[in-house]
């Protein structure tokens, strides 16, 4: 794994050390980003259940101010931490080591990324709580299984783009 642009571009990232965890493949993170674009720049990003915090990383490169990355595994989130203080990172990327379940939301985010494990139960309740970490026009993108439809609705954003890639897709909310 390694950030693909910005001012971190070729850093290599650790990978996890588990099979809990599923990060995002470099192509996937580069479609991501290649659609955002430069709107990246200057957002406050959440990385929900982060993993190896590459999505956070890799948005600090592009621009982003900070970054918020929600992970409770402990080998994942060790993995995380380690990224964050490898690139360099950590006085504008923060781990959480805990449940983004049990987490509150006010709308302090201009974008949210969440990639919860495919087969996780409660999903909608975590598609909810990440949609109120937004800010008014605060973007919501949510990475999972290809075969699963993403909801039309979350709260009061709406799926406006899916982009299939492999087994995985990324379904992006406005």
């Amino acid at each position: 794994m390694r950030v693909i642009a910005g001012q971190l571009k070729g850093r290599r990232l650790m990978g996890p050390e588990t099979d809990d965890v599923r990060p995002t493949s470099d192509r996937l993170r580069e479609t991501l980003f290649n659609v955002l674009g430069p709107s990246v720049s200057g957002t406050r990003v959440l990385d929900a259940f982060g993993g190896t915090a590459a999505v956070a990383i890799e948005a600090i490169s592009r621009g982003a101010v900070s970054a918020v990355v929600y992970e409770m595994a402990p080998r994942a989130a060790k993995v995380a931490q380690a990224n964050i203080d490898h690139c360099g990172v950590g006085d504008r990327c923060r781990l959480i080591r805990s449940d983004f379940l049990r987490s509150t939301g006010a709308g302090d985010f201009d974008l949210v990324f969440v990639d919860p494990p495919y087969d996780m139960p409660q999903l909608e309740e975590a598609l909810a709580v990440a949609a109120g970490h937004l800010t008014p026009e605060g973007r919501l993108i949510f990475e999972h299984r290809r075969s699963r439809q993403s909801p039309e609705t979350l709260g009061d954003r709406t799926r406006v783009r899916v982009l299939e890639a492999g087994d995985s897709a990324l379904s992006f909310y406005r």
